[in-house]
């Protein structure tokens, strides 16, 4: 492929040099483009190239191992490189061999991938600045600074000066077992099998049974053999990198340095993301926490990846290069000679399924820790069913459930109560003329947000004022239909009103203070710090009843909080998703274990869910936390449906300005599939282990006025897939010339799509 453009003058170029750019996969351009250099430089070496009118980051890339880079080049087109980013070091083979398989599994491009990857300020900072904040951070690490053209050789001159860090395995072994705390006999065992085994390993441990002391424990003994070595410790959400944080720098820097311990993340400003990734990048931070996108943080001694919460959606990737990095992470243990250690009390049934003995072609080593650690034989929350059908009408909250929260915040204990849908109201209306409170650029609804007099779409942003009369008739009396956890909160304040906290009365307030509320959700969280203050008050015991939504429904270490109440889950019950009923006992069962985790309250505490359908197996599995039982029911019903993980599936989605163009590329698509590819060599047989299903809206048909319609294409056979996938893109690029899909926007393939 070749870039566009005119040959500089006063340089005497000597060399074509492959370099990837960041270009999306519905254009043709391609992203592996030639550019012209005095030298030639290695593979995996930054450089800033022109690209149109613009300047960009690109890698030098090894134009043998990708065949989009081969086709003829007219030397007028060729242009120079602009810059070479030579201060910082080359990004590995492996590095680069994890991208070309992201791009090639989930049907990207390798520059979309490649270059998304890469913190933003690599894009924006000169060589020159470059090379001082690297100074600095060597300095800091205690590395050697490289040289521009030299050998690029690491040198950890702190281990070789210090003390504290310059000690043999053993001397490191025992300061690392005298930090550690006290294991449990299945925490013993599992690390055990973790030493003697290569993995991947499945960790399927209870709330509370200290897998996080396990993940340290891993590290330590990893350090411990090889000082040099790198560890990546993976969680799903932003909000749950600080406190795991916390515990591994207290455990790591009195030995490491604060240094050592760097988070990467999506909510970190551009320095703090380069300063972290140049870090791992250089070897000298040995631990990297971070959410999905650290999956690609360049590391050259990984030898240990963790995915806590292996089930959690979140791993997968919405926008962009739809990568799971769960799998990813599995991937390139096996790629770079790591251990993998997938962790999670709701293991996704993927995960589950290839857990299974060897012996049944299992490919993942299933780990067991049943029990919570504390006091010894303490069991998990009890969990109670409330049948909705026989409580008074309208009850959002229902009297036993009240009369239990009074009991607990009279015995100064805490209190959580879920419901995963944030505002105050879904949905305003008009019960005169039938006026909802749509949205005007989507198929959704705006929600009603009380504290701010809001009705806020929550796909494209829009926000407009609460209108004082319905815009249809101009009734004055709109009421609301749901409810969301800004309801909630104000429900409960009334309703607890006249309990007061258990304390000795004061002049100001005689009969004791009154119940203190909090609310925890995406809307009191968006500013900076905001998320950490509000945990810290609950940590404190400064919350009595905390309302959210999932954001603390995993993850997080209350030790007060002894009830959790889980108020309407039932909507995900009916769900058109296959997925619903998992997620949704991941979910309550991720919110029970955040009660009952002191050992001193543990013996009493509830989980309580209200519901219409108290025996639904999803609740009958949860009151007796037998996840083993409902992944099987769960897998027999999928292997009956074909569905994953005996089946493979892929969504095409298309984005355009009308529903029509959208479906009509899915399905002149798909009818070249059938009548064009059948007749390429060798092709009748993979479309026979192919099904192509007709395009269809999404289930968010419209988002901010562009319109979006799917098709699924599933096959019992991954290869299969993969192979129709590969060459389907060809048939996909020449679809949209044909007149039927004028307005067209873009295209994107969705391999293991999370949702359907």
């Amino acid at each position: 492929m070749a870039c566009g453009g005119v040959r500089r003058t006063g340089l005497a170029m000597s060399a074509w040099l492959p370099v990837l750019v960041h270009t999306p996969a519905y254009a043709s351009l391609g992203s592996v483009l030639t550019y012209r250099h005095r030298e030639v430089l290695p593979a995996g070496t930054l450089v800033r190239v022109p690209l149109g009118a613009r300047e960009t980051l690109g890698v030098v890339w090894d134009a043998a191992a990708d065949e989009e880079a081969s086709g003829e080049i007219d030397p007028s087109k060729v242009r120079d490189i602009c810059e070479v980013l030579d201060t910082v070091l080359p990004l590995a083979q492996a590095w680069q061999q994890l991208v070309r398989f992201a791009a090639r599994y989930y049907q990207r491009s390798a520059g979309e991938v490649a270059l998304a990857a890469l913190p933003p300020q690599l894009r924006e900072l000169s060589s020159l600045q470059l090379q001082r904040k690297a100074a600095r951070l060597q300095k800091a690490l205690g590395l050697q600074t490289p040289t521009a053209k030299g050998s690029r050789t690491r040198k950890v001159v702190a281990e070789e000066a210090s003390t504290d860090t310059a000690q043999s395995p053993t001397h490191a072994q025992a300061r690392a077992q005298a930090s550690s705390k006290a294991l449990s006999a299945e925490q013993t065992e599992v690390l055990a099998q973790i030493e003697t085994h290569s993995g991947p390993f499945l960790l399927f441990g209870a709330t509370g049974s200290g897998k996080t002391e396990v993940y340290l424990q891993a590290v330590e003994q990893l350090l411990a053999r090889e000082p040099q070595a790198q560890a990546l410790v993976m969680v799903p959400e932003i909000n749950l990198t600080p406190q795991l944080e916390a515990r591994f720098v207290e455990r790591f820097a009195p030995q490491w340095g604060p240094q050592s311990v760097v988070s990467l993340h999506s909510g970190m400003t551009p320095a703090q993301r380069l300063s972290a990734w140049l870090a791992a990048h250089q070897g000298g931070a040995r631990i990297v926490l971070g959410t999905r996108m650290a999956v690609f943080a360049s590391m050259p001694g990984l030898r240990l990846i963790v995915v806590d919460e292996e089930h959690d959606p979140s791993y997968k990737s919405g926008e962009g290069a739809r990568y799971s990095a769960r799998d990813l992470a599995v991937y390139r243990g096996r790629l770079e000679g790591a251990k993998v250690v997938l962790g999670s009390a709701t293991p996704s049934l993927e995960s589950w399924f290839h857990s299974r003995p060897a012996s049944e072609g299992g490919r993942y080593l299933r780990l067991h820790m049943p029990s919570r650690i504390g006091a010894a034989g303490r069991s998990l929350p009890l969990v109670r069913r409330v049948d909705m059908t026989h409580q008074p009408r309208n009850a959002v909250v229902s009297p036993p459930l009240l009369e239990a929260i009074k009991e607990r915040i009279a015995g100064g204990e805490q209190c959580l109560v879920f419901l995963n849908r944030r505002g105050y109201a879904p949905v305003l209306h008009c019960s005169d003329c039938g006026w909802k409170s749509a949205c005007g650029h989507c198929s959704a609804f705006r929600v009603f947000h009380k504290n701010d007099r809001t009705l806020r779409c929550h796909h494209c942003g829009h926000s407009d004022r609460v209108p004082r009369t319905c815009p249809g008739c101009g009734n004055p009396d709109i009421l609301t239909l749901g409810r969301g956890t800004e309801q909630i909160e104000e429900l409960l304040a009334t309703l607890l009103a006249d309990v007061r906290r258990p304390g000795t009365p004061t002049a100001e307030q005689p009969d004791g203070e009154p119940v203190r509320m909090g609310r925890i959700d995406a809307d009191t969280t968006r500013l900076k710090g905001s998320l950490q203050s509000q945990l810290a008050a609950v940590h404190a015991g400064d919350v009595d009843v905390l309302v959210g939504t999932q954001m603390i429904a995993k993850g997080h270490d209350f030790r007060r909080i002894t009830l959790v109440a889980a108020v309407n889950p039932d909507s995900a019950l009916f769900s058109s998703d296959f997925r619903a009923p998992e997620r949704l006992f991941s979910l309550l069962l991720q919110a029970a274990g955040r009660a009952g985790r002191d050992a001193a309250l543990g013996a009493h505490s509830e989980v309580w869910v209200q519901t219409f359908q108290p025996a639904h197996p999803v609740y009958a599995a949860l009151k007796n936390y037998d996840y083993p039982s409902f992944a099987h029911s769960q897998l027999q019903e999928r292997e009956q449906a074909g569905m994953p993980p005996f089946s493979y599936q892929a969504l095409v989605r298309a984005d355009a300005r009308s529903q029509e163009a959208a479906q009509a590329f899915l399905n002149t698509a798909r009818k070249r599939a059938t009548s064009e590819m059948v007749q390429w060599p060798g092709w009748a047989e993979v479309l026979e282990q192919v099904m192509l299903y007709p395009a269809v809206p999404m289930a968010m048909q419209r988002v901010a006025n562009v319109e979006r319609a799917q098709m699924l294409v599933e096959s019992a056979s991954r290869n299969a897939l993969q192979s129709f996938l590969v060459a389907w893109q060809e048939v996909l690029h020449a679809s949209r010339s044909d007149p039927a899909c004028k307005g067209l926007i873009r295209w994107a393939i969705d391999v293991d799509p999370l949702a359907i």
